[in-house]
């Protein structure tokens, strides 16, 4: 792999300036599509999920812990084996603390087909302390399109699903899978995948501290 042209001061400035207005493009395309997928429409969850988790048996309206949304990592982690899928587990290691979305009104929570007394260890020795449930009837996979029929494979897919909650009701807004994981992992990336997202003026085409345009700064993608 070849090293970047060496070049002055001020023809670095002019490149990066060039470089800086389609950054700004791709971010505004990036925030458009945003509120395209919030606009999304949501299906209603009629079906009765039963999971495994810690403190016992849960049901799908459980895994909000009280709040307005639920975002679910579909880990590929068959029935058999002691270990989960490489790229699950990288995707896992790129989740941080979950107080960020808590306070956007947002539970996490992870579902593996595998039982639950085979998630334990294997959680435990990758020291993630993230909620994981295990649903091993394989309604909930089927139901979201990761099952290994799905996928065509032996193990079935990674993905993630989104949730919403209104009063006793709870609905399916968005689904994304495979390659569609690539990228994410920071909590503002997780809730721009919701049909809440960031609770933010800035996801508006604003600033929240002046009004303006959030891209009128004069470097980085949105300063």
């Amino acid at each position: 792999m070849s090293l970047p042209e060496i070049v002055s001061r001020a023809h670095w400035h002019a490149a990066r300036a060039e470089l800086l207005a389609k950054e700004k493009a791709v971010a505004r395309a990036g925030d458009a599509l945003n509120a395209e997928r919030r606009r999304l429409p949501m299906v209603a969850v009629d079906r009765e999920y039963l999971f495994e988790g810690g403190d016992g048996e849960a049901t799908l309206p459980d895994l909000f812990e009280g709040r307005r949304q639920l975002v679910v990592h579909h880990f590929v982690c068959p029935p058999e084996g002691d270990a989960g899928c490489r790229g699950c587990s990288a995707f896992l290691d790129r989740i941080g603390n979950l107080a960020l979305l808590g306070a956007r009104d947002t539970a996490f929570a992870v579902v593996s087909r595998a039982p639950y007394t085979r998630i334990l260890p294997f959680k435990a020795r990758m020291g993630w302390a993230l909620p994981w449930y295990s649903s091993p009837t394989g309604d909930f996979d089927e139901d979201f399109e990761v099952t290994p029929e799905r996928d065509g494979g032996p193990v079935g897919r990674p993905g993630l699903s989104c949730f919403l909650r209104d009063g006793d009701r709870v609905f399916h807004t968005y689904s994304t899978h495979g390659r569609g994981l690539d990228g994410l992992g920071s909590a503002t990336s997780l809730l721009d995948l919701t049909a809440l997202g960031r609770h933010e003026e800035g996801e508006d085409g604003h600033d929240a501290c002046g009004g303006q345009d959030a891209y009128d700064g004069q470097d980085g993608q949105g300063g």
